[in-house]
């Protein structure tokens, strides 16, 4: 997929066309995981010093069964992270599918709702809402969103984001 048309790119337009004066720097690594968030957050932090942190990381870690435990922690950390830098975080939530197990299923699907309200961060509940079960909005892996999908992404984040822009 091509990186202008993706969910980021889209939110730096919308930004812009907005009138908000915001830059959108996309720290992300396709295939991620929490692990490697964490380890490579302190620096980004220090290099762009933001306002606001969305993160969107954990759904690797789930589909390799990562324990919850491990993934609440690296969580937490980077919240506590961006925090300290003076950001506001946004937590952009995940969901396992059941042949996962339901003890980790659920697991994973409080780990979210946990954090955001431990820490008083805004949470996107499902960012794949509305496309991940679509497959006119997923790519063949029925992993990964496709072009199609991304406008509902951007708009799954822009309803947290948006009350904590300012012009």
């Amino acid at each position: 997929m091509d990186a202008d048309k993706s969910w980021v790119a889209l939110l730096q337009n919308r930004l812009e066309a907005e009138g908000y004066g915001y830059r959108v720097v996309n720290a992300s690594i396709s295939g991620d995981t929490t692990g490697g968030g964490l380890r490579r957050l302190p620096r980004a932090l220090e290099q762009h010093d933001p306002d606001i942190v969305v993160l969107e990381l954990g759904g690797n870690d789930g589909l390799r069964g990562t324990p919850v435990d491990i993934i609440h922690r690296n969580l937490a950390q980077m919240i506590e992270l961006a925090r300290e830098g003076g950001a506001a975080v946004i937590l952009a939530g995940m969901q396992m599918p059941p042949n996962y197990g339901s003890a980790y299923t659920e697991a994973f699907a409080r780990l979210y709702p946990d954090l955001a309200s431990h820490f008083g961060v805004g949470l996107v509940g499902f960012f794949l809402e509305g496309v991940a079960l679509d497959p006119t909005f997923m790519q063949a892996d029925g992993i990964h969103p496709n072009e199609a999908g991304q406008p509902i992404l951007l708009q799954n984040v822009w309803q947290v984001l948006e009350p904590k822009l300012q012009s």
